[in-house]
């Protein structure tokens, strides 16, 4: 699973999205025995050390209820979601990954990840990537994010 984005373009829009991919886990749950996100699951995440980022909460209960059942799950980041920290690994007992990992399932190999900034263009992004692990960095990011959020819903 993959690009969700949720969080955009509006909480209303969002929500339906957060419903379907809930029921689609309802309804693979009893199948499942791994579960792949592989990034972009939501369209700005962002964690900070105490403060758990609003929404989401069916989606979250849901995969804490998978994760109870025993059932593995992998969240790979994505562009939108790299500000990841330890909230999901604590959390649901989810591995959280920065880079693209092997897997061996069954005697084959798969290759597993979100795919941003593998190709050779997109220089800015690569260079945003490269620093996101910078708190200075994330911080004046995030500032940027609210400031561009408060004006658009100004407009």
């Amino acid at each position: 699973m993959s690009d969700f984005h949720l969080g955009t373009p509006s909480h209303a829009e969002s929500l339906v999205r957060e419903k379907l991919i809930v029921q689609f886990l309802n309804e693979i749950e009893d199948k499942a025995a791994e579960i792949f996100i592989v990034g972009d699951m939501f369209d700005f995440w962002y964690e900070y050390k105490y403060v758990v980022p609003k929404g989401y909460v069916r989606l979250l209960g849901k995969l804490a209820q998978l994760s109870d059942k025993g059932i593995q799950l992998h969240f790979f980041v994505g562009n939108h979601d790299m500000w990841m920290t330890s909230y999901l690994q604590q959390e649901l007992n989810m591995p959280v990954y920065f880079e693209p990992k092997e897997f061996n399932r069954d005697g084959r190999q798969f290759l597993v990840g979100h795919g941003d900034g593998l190709g050779p263009g997109d220089k800015g992004y690569k260079r945003l990537k490269k620093y996101s692990g910078i708190p200075f960095a994330n911080g004046l990011l995030v500032f940027y994010r609210r400031s561009w959020a408060w004006a658009w819903q100004t407009i």
